[in-house]
């Protein structure tokens, strides 16, 4: 601190600057500590099943104004949240999952849906429960969810390791709101 300008600039200035530092030094560390407890998170991730999960879905009666009707989810025994959609109008079962950036679909649910699953180009990476996988983008016509209904919905079928389809991002991140409570996901579209 020899620095004419900070000698020049008296002792408050000089206390001020090593506040700044300070806050600046523990907002560095936060921030580096978060990370690593993120990654840490991320490498646990639980493995889905499919298998005996059930979960009831409802639509509330009465609309709640900006988007139509919202829709509840009930989570199942299993600690997760399962709901029954429609894609396009076919029926397509899904555990939410708001880590998942898009909706995925296994390929069995996506050759149901009509789509040529060998005739799909599998160029997206994507990182799953199971590992690293090769995926391919497709546009949902609709995708209705108790109700909750959006259009050309962005997804990606994953050509191995899901169980079974994933309901993320690209739908969830276009409602108007989803909200989760100890034993519900409220979703308003």
């Amino acid at each position: 601190m020899t620095d004419p300008q900070w000698a020049a600039a008296g002792p408050k200035s000089v206390s001020n600057f090593w506040k700044f530092t300070f806050v600046m030094a523990v907002a560095c560390v936060s921030a580096l500590v978060s990370a690593q407890t993120v990654v840490l998170f991320a490498k646990q991730a639980p493995v889905f099943r499919a298998a005996n999960a059930e979960a009831a879905v409802s639509a509330r009666g009465a609309s709640s104004g900006q988007g139509g009707p919202s829709a509840t989810i009930v989570k199942s025994s299993d600690g997760h949240y399962w709901a029954n959609g429609r894609i396009n109008g076919a029926s397509v079962r899904f555990l939410v999952d708001t880590g998942a950036t898009a909706v995925a679909l296994t390929p069995a649910d996506a050759q149901r849906l009509g789509f040529d699953i060998n005739a799909l180009s599998y160029t997206n990476r994507v990182d799953t429960a199971a590992g690293r996988a090769r995926a391919a983008s497709v546009k949902l016509a609709s995708l209705t969810v108790s109700g909750a209904r959006l259009d050309n919905v962005d997804a990606l079928v994953i050509e191995k390791g899901l169980d079974t389809s994933l309901l993320g991002m690209t739908y969830l991140g276009r409602l108007t709101s989803f909200q989760a409570t100890r034993e519900t996901l409220v979703l308003q579209p």
